[in-house]
């Protein structure tokens, strides 16, 4: 079978095509635009390397060999990669300049917030505003559930279900794309509830539930920038993904199972569920400390050499 001839476009061209084919087999828009925005970093920093294979791949071990954080490298190394990987299955590149090229070992971030810093942060949404209402139902909803901001963002109405206490987080909207259901405590859906009830009379119900006070969706921008107002208040940073981080490491304190949290949280794998049982190893000293049968052992052998030499 003969070869095909190598199809010439310019690397904007290919992106672009890129993103259409991302967007065809159903990738999320915050994965199109995380796509682009790494695609196009490169590039601006190497316009003139696309099609000299030599050149493109020896900028790429340049660009790749910035002293960054080894999560910043992963995410680097994935996207141009699984761009490369397009651009040879099309054509367009011989072989992929990447192929090979590992993922560093990155230690995962895990914040653990105290009980006192979040019964501060939920007093602070003045809940006599939209915007206040809107971030005090869904800084409940993180920590009764360990949902992702993204997930959140993505609820309709439709997925709440107050009578069973349940939220349904759809296939499109998770991040593995696998749906999955949640129980929510009272105080979730009531505050869940009251935020639907002061929508705008026009918002039909293909408006988010966690949108902008102009029913726009929220983003993850926004909710950043709304958790660093709260921080500076509390004099603490706390930032969105670490509710996600508190809620795992109080259920399992609480008494949760792996297991169950790793279905709560979505995780493919128990190896990310894992992370936070590692967390909780010195809380589960302390408890062990305390609880020990051998506790009450001592002290009732303490008890009778006390008699037995009085």
């Amino acid at each position: 079978m003969p070869k095909r001839s190598i199809v010439k476009l310019d690397w904007q061209e290919a992106l672009q095509q890129f993103l259409f084919f991302k967007r065809a087999v159903g990738r999320s828009e915050l994965t199109l635009r995380d796509y682009e925005y790494h695609i196009t970093h490169f590039f601006k920093l190497y316009p003139n390397c696309f099609h000299d294979e030599q050149q493109l791949k020896k900028c790429l071990l340049e660009y790749l060999s910035q002293p960054v954080k080894p999560a910043t490298y992963n995410l680097r190394l994935t996207y141009l990669k699984a761009f490369f990987k397009w651009c040879v299955e099309e054509n367009i590149l011989k072989s992929n300049p990447l192929e090979g090229l590992p993922k560093k070992k990155a230690e995962g971030r895990i914040v653990n917030i105290d009980t006192e810093i979040l019964e501060k942060l939920l007093k602070l949404p003045d809940k006599n505003t939209f915007c206040g209402l809107r971030d005090y139902a869904l800084i409940l909803l993180t920590l009764d559930t360990g949902i992702r901001p993204k997930e959140a963002f993505s609820l309709l109405i439709e997925h709440f279900d107050f009578k069973t206490l349940q939220v349904f987080i759809p296939s499109d909207a998770a991040k593995t794309r696998v749906s999955r259901v949640l129980p929510i405590l009272p105080v979730t859906a009531n505050a869940v509830k009251k935020l639907i009830a002061v929508r705008h009379p026009e918002w039909d119900d293909k408006v988010p539930v966690f949108c902008t006070v102009t029913g726009r969706p929220l983003t993850r921008d926004i909710w950043h920038d709304r958790m660093e107002m709260y921080s500076k208040k509390l004099g603490v940073k706390i930032r969105p993904y670490d509710l996600r981080h508190t809620f795992a490491l109080l259920y399992l304190k609480n008494g949760g199972y792996e297991l169950s949290l790793q279905k709560t949280l979505g995780h493919t794998t128990l190896e990310m569920t894992k992370r936070y049982v590692h967390f909780t190893q010195n809380d589960l000293r302390e408890i062990n400390n305390s609880a020990s049968p051998l506790n009450m052992l001592l002290q009732q052998t303490k008890r009778v050499k006390n008699k037995l030499t009085k």
